[in-house]
């Protein structure tokens, strides 16, 4: 490799690499487009105070957004993306929006958390359009990707937790996704017992899996049940069943939550 002109190639070289490292960075750091199919279930959607989300619809929208959340939410809808900024915390409220052509009315559960909350961008896509993207322009079939099943997804986010690092091995069907969580979470009913969301990853046929931690703070040994946890999960898996006192060193475990939807618009 020549340098013509360059007095310091080798800086030169470490400027290249240093920028190109920043970029490789920032692409990493980009949250995934979640693509969700209108079933018909209201779609519940939080935003983070202060960052800009973009929610992409078939075609060109009307948004009817009730009047007591205008301070609070800024809407912008352009060639069938609306724009949402939350400038504050909101509770959960419904949210219109509206195809201009068909005249379908989608329905969203909006919300907005000042430290939690998505900030990707969304893919809304009606159940006829999903089953066209199914099918190449020939006709025939189109290679999809196919879902995860839930052992697969758990054993894989357990062996990224506890198994020795010469073991770990990377599965292309996984994506480290962010996650935009509070360091702790209200998820086991009880109080008893202390949530950290720790790491997750989106598999190829849009399932979740989230690691979460869970710390017992009690004096009293804890057996754990799916059922007290909070949030909408289609599996629980933990990695201990009972936790001893606060304290000792069986106090803390691992659950592997499984869901369709980002962790944030799940719990």
């Amino acid at each position: 490799m020549m340098f013509i002109g360059i007095r310091n190639p080798f800086r030169y070289l470490a400027a290249l690499l240093l920028g190109f490292a920043f970029c490789l960075s920032a692409w990493a750091d980009t949250p995934p487009m979640e693509r969700i199919i209108w079933n018909k279930t209201p779609i519940r959607l939080t935003l983070q105070v202060g960052k800009e989300r973009l929610v992409h619809f078939p075609g060109a929208v009307r948004i009817n957004v009730p009047p007591e959340l205008t301070p609070e939410l800024r809407t912008q809808s352009v060639d069938g993306t609306v724009y949402w900024l939350a400038s504050s915390p909101f509770k959960t409220t419904r949210v219109l929006v509206q195809e201009i052509d068909s005249g379908r009315t989608f329905l969203f559960d909006l919300a907005a958390k000042e430290k939690s909350g998505g900030t990707g961008p969304v893919t809304i896509l009606n159940p006829e359009q999903e089953s066209s993207n199914t099918r190449s322009e020939t006709g025939a079939p189109r290679k999809e990707n196919v879902r995860l099943d839930y052992i697969t997804l758990t054993r894989f986010a357990a062996q990224q937790m506890y198994a020795p690092t010469r073991l770990l091995k990377h599965d292309p069907r996984l994506h480290r996704i962010p996650l935009h969580t509070p360091d702790e979470i209200p998820l086991v009913r009880g109080g008893a017992v202390a949530a950290k969301p720790l790491v997750g990853w989106l598999g190829d046929g849009g399932l979740y899996i989230t690691v979460t931690r869970l710390l017992n703070r009690s004096d009293l040994p804890l057996s754990l049940d799916p059922r007290d946890l909070r949030g909408r999960w289609l599996a629980a898996t933990f990695q201990h069943a009972r936790l001893l006192p606060a304290g000792q060193e069986a106090d803390t475990t691992s659950v592997y939550l499984i869901s369709t939807r980002p962790f944030e618009e799940s719990f």
